[in-house]
């Protein structure tokens, strides 16, 4: 049984605290009301009741009072910047008559500073004005730009095409600098990738179409905890501390991690193998969640590699595994079992079956898919790089593996 505090999620939540905060923000960079109301998209109405505070009357004619926000201090920034009362300090002085090099001279900056901020902050009407100064420096220093992804075609093809075949934003940030070394232009961040997804208007996610992300999120997510309720250990089985080996000893191939995702009321599965050491994936067609279909599977699949490339196998305490003895005499694979409510403990199967969620959805009926489907999923997996291979893919790494375990032994 699974226990845990939700968070709401979704861009319902909280919908005006972000324009609330960025609207005082930027009355106290000196925007005029309206204009600061039409940036954060609220009407002057609303912005009227955020500063200044208004009276509600309640159906059963009380009053309530909403107190105005409270105003934001200004992020500090970088002295070589001038402040505003800086900028203060320049029109007075200006209306005096001082030039330029008078000004900087009293303020102890350049003579240049000066002079690009008469011309270049001035107002309409030709008057320098402190707070409308310091008002439009703020903006240009934000420097709002285009997403790349919107801007260069080229690579937002490419992006769209990863996706597409299921890889993560941070493996295509990684493809790309392994490809274009030397072209600036053609790499693009792994934020990037996540804001051009998220952000209307780029290209990469028209709604009511699909997340093109694995996880099928379009906007991003409060991170939640859950509590699990733990079980009692089964026995006999060999426990995961009787492995010859840490859980972070990754250096002996042939060590796998197992697991089954179900369907709806548990009447339909796939199984699923991970090979620890090169995170190789090889999926099991099941006809039922039954402990004869999982040890009919295993006994298919481990007898098929090499023995040298079968020394373990480590799964939950499910009772789908019931028949690991016979499982263990038919194949010469040792399985262990880890700690109950513990699946950090088979971490690289938990991750591939986070991933396979994408091809296989909770709550769909498993049985629909067929041994070819699975050989599908299984090698568009295993042909993805992955970071901590060093953006290998799995099935190279794997094949290398199969190529010396097969090569006769020189005497």
């Amino acid at each position: 049984m699974l226990s845990s505090r939700r968070v709401p999620k979704g861009p319902g939540r909280r919908p005006k605290s972000l324009a609330r905060k960025r609207f005082m923000e930027l009355l106290a960079q000196g925007w005029p009301l309206a204009a600061a109301a039409r940036e954060v998209g609220v009407v002057r109405t609303t912005a009227y009741i955020w500063r200044d505070g208004t009276t509600v009357r309640r159906k059963d004619g009380t009053v309530k009072v909403v107190p105005p926000l409270e105003p934001l201090a200004l992020r500090p920034i970088s002295p070589r910047f001038l402040s505003e009362e800086e900028r203060i300090r320049i029109a007075d002085l200006a209306s005096r008559g001082a030039g330029p090099t008078e000004i900087a001279k009293t303020l102890g900056r350049s003579p240049s500073t000066i002079s690009r901020e008469l011309r270049r902050n001035a107002h309409e009407s030709g008057q320098y004005r402190p707070f409308h100064a310091h008002s439009i420096a703020a903006t240009r220093r934000r420097r709002p730009k285009p997403l790349k992804l919107s801007t260069n075609p080229v690579l937002r093809t490419y992006v769209k095409a990863r996706l597409k075949e299921r890889w993560s934003p941070q493996q295509i940030s990684r493809a790309l600098r392994a490809a274009h070394p030397d072209d600036a232009g053609m790499r693009v961040a792994t934020e990037s990738i996540y804001l051009a997804i998220y952000r209307p208007g780029t290209g990469l996610l028209r709604k009511p179409d699909p997340s093109p992300l694995r996880t099928g999120r379009d906007h991003r997510r409060a991170h939640t905890r859950l509590i699990r309720a733990g079980r009692r250990f089964a026995q006999p089985m060999l426990s995961i501390h009787d492995r010859e080996f840490e859980p972070t000893d990754r250096s002996v191939a042939g060590n796998w991690e197992g697991d089954l995702i179900v369907g709806p009321h548990h009447r339909s599965a796939i199984g699923t193998l991970v090979e620890r050491q090169t995170r190789y994936v090889k999926l099991l067609h099941l006809n039922a969640p039954t402990s004869s279909e999982l040890h009919a599977a295993l006994v298919r699949a481990l007898r098929a590699l090499p023995q040298g490339l079968r020394r373990t196998l480590t799964w939950d305490q499910g009772t789908e595994m019931a028949k690991h003895l016979d499982i263990t005499a038919d194949t010469g694979t040792k399985i262990y079992f880890c700690d109950a409510a513990s699946p950090w403990q088979r971490g690289s199967n938990e991750n591939t079956n986070g991933l396979l969620r994408q091809y296989f959805p909770k709550s769909t009926n498993l049985a629909v898919h067929t041994p070819r489907d699975l050989a599908r999923v299984e090698d568009e997996l295993n042909r993805r790089p992955r970071m901590t291979l060093g953006d290998r893919a799995p099935a190279d790494l794997f094949a290398t593996l199969l190529m010396s375990e097969n090569q006769p032994s020189l005497r």
